[in-house]
């Protein structure tokens, strides 16, 4: 396999087709509530404009209607922006397996589809990809794909014998044993144009090799001469500093051995560092040592591959997960990467919502997004501060936020359609009716 072959790309014919999109029907969405991802509190009683892709007003719903228009009368439902997750995984996941056999185009395309009835807008496949995705991507940015758009890091950094292990279908990751082979390697993975660079500086747990300094000094510094930010899988405090220090631009997953200290917030606070917790790996990796609250909950089994359930219940899984000599150790991590989200957000540091599903079975992606607001909020964030985290906030850390991530005039018209407000009750985000992406209902959530 050419890992670094380029894509074909789409013929130039694609544009013209794309343009010969009607202009579109009006649709007026009519005395709805307006959660619109700025923060804001809900703007209740609202009509809702739409025309093509776009919004093109939201006004009190005294005022008049445009003649002609489609009325959809929405009393007593909330919209929201489409959530973007970033960072998740694509295509390795499929039943209770994760292997490179299982990336296909199908593969990936029906986990586009599963994202976006959740309300998942867009995905930042983060590090575990294959060559196949070069052209998924350029498809699905394109609009000939369905479901999620992809963002991709393509093929991340890793260390040879080491993280990430190669069983989870991680095998195209590069490996550079030297921080001299790493221009020729970045040089040729610019090439491609990835949306950013992953690193893995993580030991496992002492099971692992970490990444020496050395190298992710060299990646980060070359990644940089390409205009490409860079990405961190990192667990530990030291490593966070050190990193941060070398320039890295995001820390992909919670700090979760130590709580965060000043002088890291402040390095963070003035080098614009986004912090992406993903706080919903941490509970995962100890809850289904028992019984929580949702596992029979309709919205997180629907979300599950299958025979996922199955095995997350059977008694046997159960006492291995409570059995495992890291149990305790997890939800101590759990309890930390709370407590440090808090600090970072206090602190002013931007946080984008990513939730590493995919990566696993036990990390149903869909479900996972939603969870990952309400553990939020479980940190001590409000409702409406979390749902800014997973719009706002992440479309501006894909640099796609003068498009969407929030719902204002002249944005796209991607929302989620709910039977209640989340903005006093953050699981209120799971009573979806419908899922609308640039201007029509795409999805209705049965």
């Amino acid at each position: 396999m050419k890992l670094f072959c380029k894509p074909i790309w789409l013929s130039f014919l694609i544009s013209g087709i794309l343009s010969l999109t009607a202009l579109g029907q009006t649709t007026v969405l009519k005395n709805v509530t307006v959660i619109d991802g700025t923060g804001n509190k809900p703007h209740t009683n609202q009509n809702v404009e739409i025309k093509a892709d776009k919004i093109v007003s939201i006004t009190n719903a005294r005022g008049a209607t445009p003649k002609g228009a489609t009325i959809i009368d929405m009393t007593g439902k909330s919209i929201m922006p489409m959530i973007i997750n970033s960072h998740g995984h694509l295509g390795n996941l499929k039943g209770t397996t994760t292997k490179r056999e299982n990336f296909t185009h199908e593969n990936i395309e029906r986990q586009l589809v599963q994202y976006e009835k959740y309300g998942v807008s867009a995905i930042l496949s983060l590090g575990s990809d294959h060559a196949a995705i070069w052209s998924l991507r350029d498809s699905s940015r394109n609009g000939l794909l369905k479901g999620a758009t992809i963002y991709t890091a393509g093929y991340g950094f890793g260390v040879a014998n080491g993280a990430p292990p190669v069983d989870y279908g991680m095998d195209d990751v590069l490996r550079p044993q030297s921080a001299d082979e790493v221009p020729a390697i970045m040089q040729k993975l610019a090439s491609l144009k990835p949306d950013i660079i992953k690193i893995w500086v993580d030991d496992l747990g002492g099971r692992s090799t970490k990444m020496e300094p050395a190298i992710y000094e060299a990646i980060i510094r070359e990644a940089h001469k390409h205009n490409i930010r860079v990405a961190a899988h990192l667990y530990y405090l030291e490593d966070a500093k050190k990193l941060v220090a070398a320039g890295l631009d995001v820390i992909a997953h919670s700090i979760r051995d130590k709580e965060v200290d000043d002088a890291l917030l402040t390095e963070m606070k003035k080098k614009g560092i986004i912090y992406i917790p993903t706080l919903s790996l941490d509970e995962f990796a100890f809850s289904y040592g028992g019984q929580p609250e949702w596992i029979n909950d309709p919205f997180f089994k629907n979300a599950l591959e299958p025979g996922v359930y199955e095995m997350i219940t059977s008694k046997e899984y159960q006492d291995k997960t409570a059995n495992a000599p890291n149990y305790q150790k997890n939800i101590a991590a759990f309890k930390t990467a709370l407590i440090n989200v808090k600090k970072i957000y206090n602190a002013g540091i931007m946080i984008a919502l990513g939730t590493d599903s995919g990566a696993n079975p036990i990390r149903p992606q869909g479900f996972s997004e939603h969870f990952e607001m309400g553990l939020l909020v479980q940190a001590g964030l409000t409702p409406l501060q979390a749902i800014t985290i997973a719009t706002q906030n992440s479309a501006t850390f894909l640099k796609v936020n003068t498009q969407m991530g929030t719902l204002a005039q002249g944005k796209k018209a991607n929302f989620i359609v709910l039977d209640k407000d989340p903005s006093g009750n953050i699981k209120n985000t799971q009573s979806i009716q419908s899922v609308w992406r640039n201007g029509k209902k795409v999805q209705d959530f049965q």
